[in-house]
């Protein structure tokens, strides 16, 4: 390839230009020029001409810097994922450089993905229904009942709302001619897509100008087409819609809840789903409401229990029933996933010529499955030259791993171990001729490299035909020889950029203003939800408790004058502090050691279930649960404190200053609660977990620290707790005294600190929530609650000694537990009675 700018223009030309000089050269000194970048012409293409262009424009300077703004977005959002046997999560790995795909290359691409998900709906239709292809010897019947996919309890559904396949996706590859090759298929639950729209939201801030520059196909009318068609397939005009997830500890949680949150649905995981009569409820705090269509990302048999998996915790016992009733839209229908084995590519290409009088205008990667004879013996004759797969499923049965076995990079006593496995059992394997993954620039170590890549580009099914979205999720392998590329160590995504030669019009999900129906409701919040939202509030509140201790024992240490002006009634306080902490669990500490130790311990002691550093980590767990209800400005928040509570501190000094910083990120959190939040169910439960668990502990506090023999010194600390000492001394020109220090932590109504306010607000709460039983009466969390604030009005300071304060204690803690029976019931109590009115 010749440079584009001779040496005499070069001189002359723009600093961007002569980068873009610089990097073709560096192309030419590479092992492989990116086969993206170059066309089958021997030239570069267009597309990515006209992007290096304006990428060469930018200065090192400014590259590193939107880079490093793409990389801290991830971050700062919590963009993760987990690989296949991970246990935690991992930054979600986005390459800085797009794939860009022109538009006549992307409508030949888009042309062949559509009929292809065609094709699979046809064949999903005849395997469920009539059986004809099967009957035909169009498809081998072993071909299809090897399948663990092939599901008969499904056998004979007519799927409700019309298909089989709402939502379709293929992992292409380029070959050497140029050509697109279809690797494999996705019809179970095709993942990506969340993190395609993801990688788009990142890299378009990141590259804003560039971006619009290069007028790059928008994605939002693919999810305005999916939100739609899935609406559409529903049996009543305003359809309630919910993804349905494994949960938190998913590969890809991240992306249901992106998802979710974007296409405005619910996420729900199977024990938020109920059956009853012919229909899919979910479980909510307002009873059981009605759920019309599941959009789901659980494997099919693990969908139901019942008929399918026994041994499922994912699914909704009597879902498949409720499908042979037509009572509610699953998308994809499960069974679907059967279309994904490798023993059905061969078959493709005249099932297409069958179904559509067509051939497939995309091939796929040439397949043999050796359950058939013919093939077998292909395959066995030829085994050096073939890739060999599993016929059904990841992985090659009998080998490790989750990729293909190359028979030529076997031991001797290996090859022949395949060889007579694929003899003695041919049906469960694929030969697959080798094929090298075309390569796609990306930005290594300053400089531009080329590595091998696998895009998923997805379908989805619309009244008026298949609609493909302009782009995808790509794969790029770390090593350049890689043959096929995950999701795992070292590999990357990036964003894909179909790019016109005309502007593009901006478009968003938000409908227009004259086409919507006003509305005011509080919306649906599921018990588990809830559930979440509240221990979210009470592990926030109880490492703030925790952490105002930790101060509260450090400042003498860090304050000698005061220190010793105090003398031994300062140690029987500090030495209160230190028990407090060991009781709470929060450190490994005895009651007597060094505070500075137990200080330290308590704040950092992941071990310890009550450490400030613990239960911030568990406030991070549950905030997982709630990704697609929480705005980035809180994750990020809740984020941050957990690791600024893991930086190791080594003194006095170091253990205050992270405590005293994390106590302004909780005031910050409870600031964009308090501001940012709809006033619906959710802040709600979220606001009750906080003032509950803040009640219970004040007073405990207060039992601590103004007991009836109490000091000064006890308490002074005692409204360090509870933030009130510049009230005690705007009110009382005294040092502390017993009644009105108990006064101000207990009873006072106006102190967003005492107790009597947070039960006071914890009762405005549960009346503003619906009642889940029919006969009028008040509900015992109600119940409850007044009975306390009852108590509360009416004492006088001067009776709360601490066998008073111990009591209320106690029914403040049940009066937890009763909202947690009340509206979060598990196991038995779960079904409650659906309520026409009320908060949701």
């Amino acid at each position: 390839m010749s440079e584009p700018v001779g040496n005499n223009q070069e001189s002359r030309a723009r600093p961007g230009q002569r980068r873009m000089a610089q990097w073709t050269r560096d192309y030419v000194r590479l092992p492989g020029i990116p086969d993206e970048y170059i066309g089958e012409d021997g030239a570069p293409r267009p597309a990515w001409t006209r992007f290096f262009d304006a990428f060469a424009a930018l200065s090192p300077a400014d590259i590193e810097r939107r880079f490093a703004s793409a990389d801290r977005h991830l971050r700062e959002a919590g963009v993760t994922y987990r690989a296949p046997g991970d246990t935690s999560d991992r930054i979600w790995p986005l390459s800085h450089l797009p794939l860009i795909i022109d538009a006549a290359d992307w409508r030949q691409l888009a042309a062949g993905v559509a009929q292809r998900a065609q094709l699979m709906e046809m064949v999903l239709a005849d395997l469920y229904g009539e059986g004809r292809l099967v009957a035909s010897g169009a498809i081998p019947a072993a071909a299809i009942a090897g399948s663990s996919e092939y599901l008969r309890a499904i056998s004979g559904i007519k799927p409700p709302g019309g298909r089989y396949l709402h939502l379709y996706a293929a992992d292409i590859g380029r070959g050497p001619d140029g050509r697109w090759w279809v690797l494999g298929d996705r019809t179970q639950a095709p993942s990506g897509a969340g993190y395609a729209l993801e990688n788009r939201l990142v890299l378009s801030r990141a590259f804003s100008n560039l971006y619009k520059s290069m007028n790059v196909e928008r994605v939002a009318p693919f999810f305005e087409a999916f939100r739609d068609s899935l609406r559409a397939s529903a049996d009543r005009d305003e359809p309630r819609i919910g993804l349905l997830t494994p949960g938190a500890f998913s590969e890809t949680y991240f992306e249901h809840a992106t998802l979710a949150r974007y296409l405005g649905f619910l996420l729900v995981e199977g024990d938020d789903l109920a059956v009853s009569g012919d229909r899919i409820h979910i479980r909510t705090v307002a009873g059981l409401k009605r759920l019309d269509v599941l959009l789901r990302r659980v494997d099919s048999n693990m969908l139901d229990p019942l008929e399918l998996d026994v041994s499922s915790y994912l699914g909704v016992p009597g879902l498949v029933e409720v499908l042979r009733k037509g009572g509610v839209v699953v998308a994809n229908m499960p069974g679907s996933g059967v279309m994904e084995a490798r023993a059905l590519l061969g078959f493709l290409p005249n099932l297409c010529r069958r179904l559509l009088s067509e051939d497939l205008e995309m091939p796929h990667i040439a397949t043999w499955w050796c359950g058939q004879k013919s093939a077998r013996e292909e395959v066995l004759s030829r085994l050096d030259e073939f890739a060999i797969e599993g016929a059904y499923g990841r992985g090659v049965p009998g080998f490790p791993g989750s990729g293909p076995v190359l028979p030529g990079e076997l031991s001797p006593s290996e090859r022949d171990r395949l060889k007579d496995a694929i003899a003695h059992r041919g049906i469960d394997y694929v030969g697959q001729e080798l094929v090298r993954l075309s390569t796609t620039p990306v930005w290594e170590n300053g400089r531009i490299a080329p590595r091998p890549f696998v895009l998923r580009v997805f379908a989805a099914a619309t009244p008026n035909g298949w609609t493909v979205l302009p782009g995808g999720f790509c794969r790029i392998a770390e090593q350049a020889d890689a043959r096929a590329v995950s999701m795992g160590d070292g590999a990357v995504s990036a964003d894909v950029w179909v790019v016109s030669d005309k502007a593009v019009a901006t478009s968003t999900l938000l409908p227009a203003v004259d086409t919507v129906r006003i509305r005011r409701i509080a919306g649906v919040l599921p018990s588990r939800a809830a559930d979440n939202l509240f221990w979210l509030g009470r592990y926030l509140e109880r490492a703030e408790a925790t952490m105002r201790l930790i101060r509260a024992l450090c400042t003498p240490l860090r304050d000698p004058a005061r220190g010793n002006s105090t003398g031994t009634s300062a140690l029987h306080s500090a030495e209160r502090i230190q028990r407090m902490l060991v009781a709470w669990g929060a450190t490994a500490q005895t009651a007597r050691a060094n505070p500075a130790k137990v200080a330290l311990d308590a704040l950092q002691n992941e071990e310890k279930f009550g450490s400030a550093l613990s239960l911030v980590r568990s406030a991070q767990r549950t905030a997982t649960g709630l990704r697609e209800r929480l705005s980035p400005d809180a994750w990020q928040v809740i984020t941050e404190m957990a690791d600024r509570l893991a930086i190791e501190v080594h003194d006095d000094d170091g253990v205050v200053s992270a405590a005293e910083l994390t106590l302004q990120e909780l005031a910050s959190f409870a600031g964009l609660a308090q501001e940012n939040m709809n006033r619906a169910a959710g802040w709600r439960f979220l606001e009750m977990g906080r003032r509950a668990e803040r009640a219970i502990n004040t007073t405990r506090f207060a039992r601590q620290f103004a007991y009836d023999e109490a000091g000064d010194e006890d308490l002074d600390v005692l409204l360090t707790l509870v933030d009130c000492q510049i009230t005690y001394r705007s009110r009382y020109l005294v040092q502390p005294l017993l009644a009105p220090v108990r006064d101000l932590a207990v009873l006072d109504p106006y102190n967003p600190r005492s107790v009597a306010f947070q039960v006071a607000s914890l009762n405005e709460h549960i009346a503003a929530l619906p009642s889940l039983k029919e006969h009028g009466l008040i509900e015992r969390p109600q119940r409850l609650a007044v009975a306390i604030e009852a108590m509360l009005t009416t004492a006088e300071a001067a009776t709360l000694d601490v066998k008073t304060l111990f009591a209320l204690e106690q029914d403040l803690l049940n009066l937890a537990d009763a909202i947690g029976l009340h509206y979060f019931p598990h196991g038995p109590n779960a079904s409650r009675p659906e309520k026409l009115t009320g908060l949701a």
